[in-house]
């Protein structure tokens, strides 16, 4: 039997607090929905880091039921995410469903140590050179000045006085923050500034949510490794989609 859930302590109960899922949540906010059946949990999130997404957790037989009942109730664009091999049997098991992408997942518990000289929260008026440091530097960032969920940017100048590296607190939930749009210029890379810049933000998050997570690719070994070296753990993610018709 499929049930509703209804507030964040019911999904972190039913997906063992699981910070992917309790990620999705977003504090319930409004347009979340959230279902458990069997032994899976679906926590349906429009507007997630850039996406309309169905969080999976749990056993991959009663996951696939809550996706078509997820779809059937909110409609055909939100697709899957998950860890990867849960995804993957889910899109085996639905029809309709295909694999978007697949990326990883990370997260942490505790303050990193070590103390990220010279970093500092942004002002709104130094975000027109956070908009012009990731256009040069990192084009694909999903996280921007201007997008919806972004809410506050950190960021290390140079000896010139320049922008050097950034990093934004992004979509964050009330028990897990997020990480996201973490840039250097290009002028001032090699010199350990975006770790800094991680440093700062991971440990913001952490002592204000509790937990922090990041979305990476898994082509980005360089940014893999300084993530590790603050104590992020990996998960090997997935997401999904439902096959458009016609």
């Amino acid at each position: 039997m499929i049930r509703e859930l209804s507030a964040v302590a019911e999904v972190a109960a039913a997906c063992g607090d699981d910070d992917m899922t309790v990620w999705a949540a977003q504090g319930m906010r409004r347009g979340v929905r959230a279902f458990a059946g069997g032994d899976a949990v679906a926590v349906v999130t429009p507007g997630a880091a850039r996406h309309d997404r169905i969080a999976l957790w749990g056993d991959p037989g009663d996951a696939a039921v809550l996706v078509e009942f997820a779809v059937a109730e909110c409609g055909p664009g939100f697709g899957p995410f998950g860890e990867v091999d849960l995804v993957r049997e889910v899109v085996h098991r639905v029809e309709g469903l295909e694999l978007r992408g697949a990326f990883s997942w990370m997260g942490v518990g505790r303050v990193p140590a070590g103390d990220p000289e010279g970093v500092r929260w942004l002002g709104r008026e130094e975000e027109v050179e956070v908009s012009a440091l990731l256009a040069a530097a990192h084009p694909d960032s999903y996280a921007t000045p201007s997008v919806e969920g972004v809410s506050r940017w950190a960021g290390v100048r140079g000896p010139d006085g320049g922008l050097a590296a950034v990093a934004a607190d992004a979509w964050s939930a009330p028990e897990v923050g997020l990480l996201a749009g973490v840039a250097t210029a290009v002028s001032a890379r090699g010199r350990g500034l975006a770790e800094r810049v991680c440093r700062f933000v991971t440990a913001e998050l952490v002592r204000r949510h509790g937990r922090a997570a990041l979305l990476v690719d898994d082509a980005n070994g360089s940014a893999i490794r300084v993530y590790e070296r603050l104590g992020f753990v990996r998960r090997f993610a997935a997401s999904a989609r439902v096959v458009p018709r016609g």
